[in-house]
């Protein structure tokens, strides 16, 4: 008897762990699970901009974060928005006119193709439009409260991308299809679009 409770055991333990890397390994990577950050450590950085641990609980936030010298409001700390601001604001050089919203309020959907976002100071393309997206782009997903990541590489066939506050997954993957002179990113989750410097 013991030994088919062991073997049932074994086989339940076998079917997890594969369950694991085949289907959860990237949205819950092994480190993430194993290491004990606290909210605030650095979990990755892009171009020498850090990404933040938030937490597990991502509407949370953790105060204002500001430029040291208090000149540009970067976001709450450490939400997607304030990623993309400071990425924008220390890597870029780029100053965001309106930086207030919550993610989905950065794509305005009454805009043209190409037309310059101008809450944001950036060139404003659709998904699925022609013009291709390049590194550095501010991509833009819709939702609740939508999210908001930084293409850090575009490939043929695949961006990658760096993001805060999606629980301990600081880079994720997504397709990319050219298809009839389009560019479409993502499958089952895809972006509205993405904001670029001019």
């Amino acid at each position: 008897m013991l030994k088919k409770i062991g073997l049932v055991v074994v086989v339940l333990l076998g079917l997890f762990v594969a369950i694991y890397f085949l289907f959860l390994q990237q949205r819950y990577p092994l480190h993430a699970i194993t290491h004990s950050f606290k909210i605030g450590d650095s979990i990755d950085s892009h171009n020498g901009i850090v990404v933040y641990n938030n937490g597990g609980i991502y509407s949370k936030s953790h105060g204002k974060h500001y430029k040291k010298d208090s000149s540009y409001y970067y976001g709450k700390k450490w939400q997607c928005v304030e990623y993309v601001k400071r990425y924008y604001y220390d890597y870029l050089n780029h100053k965001m006119p309106n930086g207030y919203g919550h993610a989905k309020d950065f794509f305005n959907k009454k805009l043209e193709q190409g037309e310059i976002n101008k809450e944001r100071n950036l060139l404003q393309f659709y998904n699925g439009n022609s013009e291709a997206p390049t590194e550095n782009d501010l991509l833009i997903f819709d939702g609740e409260f939508g999210h908001v990541a930084i293409i850090t590489k575009v490939e043929e066939n695949e961006i990658e991308i760096i993001q805060q506050n999606i629980y301990m997954t600081p880079r994720e993957h997504y397709k990319l299809k050219f298809e009839n002179g389009n560019y479409t990113i993502g499958e089952r989750r895809k972006p509205l679009g993405w904001l670029r410097l001019r």
